[in-house]
C-alpha cells in the first residue's frame, strides 16, 4: 500500500524521532512486539479529549487488533489517550492517517469494528478519505444509520441524489436494493416525494402466476419479500400497513406498471435483470414529473426463459450518455455481506471468464434420436385428421 496524501485531522502528531536499533514497542492488546530496525521512525498521536480510547480501539480491542493484521509490519502502543506507532516510515505514515480517519469516524458517531478498519484500508488505497464516505448518513431509523460503506456505493447515493433515473449493477450483497429503498424512505419522510412504488419482474413464474396455490396477493408475495423485509428494516412494524393500505407505499409486480404514469414518486424496479428489453422500455417510460427511478439488476443471474435478452443488459447501449441517467457499477470490493460473498463473487467472474464461449461460436447442437425429424403444422394436422 502506498501513502495517501490525506492529512490527519482529528489527532495530533506529537513527536517524530528515529527509533533506535534492537529497541521493541509492543502492540496493544494483542502483545505482539517487533523489533525496530535503524531506518524505522516513532510517531504518536494524541486522543481528542472528546473520545474515549474504547471507542477508538473497539470492544476487546478489535479495532486494533484489526489494525495490526493490516500492517503486521508496525507496532502500535497505547497507553491511556497516547498510541505510538513504529516502524518504516511509510508504513508509519499510513497508519497515522488511518487512525486518524478512524477517529474522525468514531467522533460522527459511526461504531467501529474489525470490518469498518478493513474497509478503511481499502479507501486508503484508493486515495479516498474513509471519514468521509464511512460518516455519510443515508437514513437514520431505528436507533441505527444506514450509511455506504464503500467507494462504489459512496458513488451509488450520490448518483441517486443527483439523478433522476440511476442504474445500480453489480453482484449480489453490493447493497443495490437496500441503499436505494433508504434513499426512497428518505425521500418520503423529507417530503420529496409523496409515494415509494416498488416493483420486481415475477420471472420465475413467467409472468403467469395462475399454477400456484392461494389468491392473487398469495402467488404474488414470494417474489415482493425481500422487498417488504427491506421496508420492515426502515419503517416501524406498526406504519407500514397503514402506508401500505393509504397507497403511500406500494410494492407490485412489473406487469402492474403498464398503462401507467407516475408522478411525484420514488420507484425502484428490482432484479432488473430479469426484464425483457421491452419490459424495460415499458418501465422507463413510467416515469412522470417529480419522480425519481432507480434500476437495479445483477447481470451474472439472469433467469430469462429461453435465452431471451436482459433489457438491463440492452438499455445501458440505448441509454449510455444521456443526460441526468446514471449508470453505476458496483463489484466485490463493495460486497457487504459475509466476506466470502465477495470471494465467491471473484471465484464466479473467473469461472465465467475461463469457460466463456468465444465470439461466433455456435453451441452444441440439440440431440436428436436417429431418424426423427421435427414435425410441421400440416403433418400434425394430417396426423389428427379422422
Amino acid at each position: 500500500m502506498t501513502s495517501s496524501p490525506i492529512t490527519p485531522a482529528a489527532a495530533t502528531a506529537a513527536t517524530t524521532s528515529p527509533a533506535s536499533a534492537g529497541s521493541t514497542s509492543t502492540a496493544g492488546s494483542a502483545g505482539a512486539s517487533a523489533t525496530a530496525g535503524p531506518a524505522d521512525v516513532t510517531r504518536t498521536l494524541t486522543l481528542p479529549d472528546d473520545l474515549a480510547p474504547v471507542a477508538l480501539l473497539g470492544a476487546r480491542d478489535e479495532v486494533l487488533r484489526a489494525v495490526e493484521r493490516g500492517f503486521p509490519d508496525v507496532s502500535v502502543h497505547v497507553r491511556g489517550t497516547t498510541v505510538t506507532v513504529t516502524g518504516a516510515a511509510a508504513r508509519v505514515d499510513v497508519v497515522v492517517v488511518l487512525l486518524s480517519e478512524l477517529i474522525d469516524v468514531a467522533r460522527a458517531g459511526t461504531p467501529l469494528t474489525a470490518d469498518a478498519v478493513d474497509r478503511a484500508i481499502s479507501l486508503l488505497d484508493a486515495s479516498a478519505r474513509p471519514a468521509d464516505i464511512l460518516t455519510d448518513e443515508v437514513l437514520t431509523t431505528h436507533g441505527r444509520s444506514i450509511r455506504p460503506k464503500s467507494l462504489g456505493q459512496k458513488a451509488y447515493t450520490d448518483a441517486i441524489e443527483n439523478s433522476t433515473i440511476t442504474f445500480g449493477i453489480g453482484p449480489a450483497g453490493t447493497g443495490k436494493t437496500y441503499l436505494a429503498m433508504a434513499k426512497a424512505v428518505d425521500a418520503l419522510a423529507r417530503k420529496q416525494v409523496s409515494r415509494i412504488i416498488l416493483t420486481r419482474p415475477a420471472v420465475e413464474a413467467g409472468e403467469n402466476l395462475g399454477f400456484l396455490p392461494g389468491t392473487l396477493t398469495d402467488k404474488i408475495d414470494p417474489y415482493l419479500r425481500p422487498l417488504y423485509d427491506a421496508l420492515h428494516d426502515m419503517l416501524d412494524a406498526e406504519a407500514l400497513p397503514q402506508l401500505i393500505a393509504a397507497g403511500t407505499i406500494e410494492v407490485a409486480p412489473l406487469a402492474y406498471m403498464r398503462g401507467r404514469t407516475l408522478n411525484d414518486a420514488f420507484i425502484i424496479l428490482d432484479e432488473a435483470q430479469n426484464t425483457s428489453p421491452e419490459q424495460m422500455k415499458m418501465f422507463l417510460t413510467r416515469l412522470g414529473f417529480g419522480s425519481k427511478m432507480v434500476i437495479t439488476g445483477d447481470v451474472s443471474q439472469i433467469d430469462l426463459p429461453g435465452g431471451r435478452p436482459s433489457g438491463l443488459r440492452v438499455v445501458r447501449r440505448i441509454l449510455d450518455g444521456l443526460e441526468d441517467i446514471s449508470f453505476c457499477e458496483l463489484t466485490a470490493a463493495d460486497v457487504v455481506r459475509h466476506r466470502l460473498v465477495g470471494q465467491i463473487v471473484d471465484a464466479y467472474a473467473r469461472y465465467d471468464a475461463e469457460h466463456a464461449e468465444p465470439a461466433g461460436r455456435p453451441g452444441p447442437a440439440p440431440h436428436r434420436r436417429e431418424g426423427s425429424h421435427r414435425r410441421t403444422p400440416s403433418e400434425y394436422r394430417d396426423r389428427n385428421r379422422p
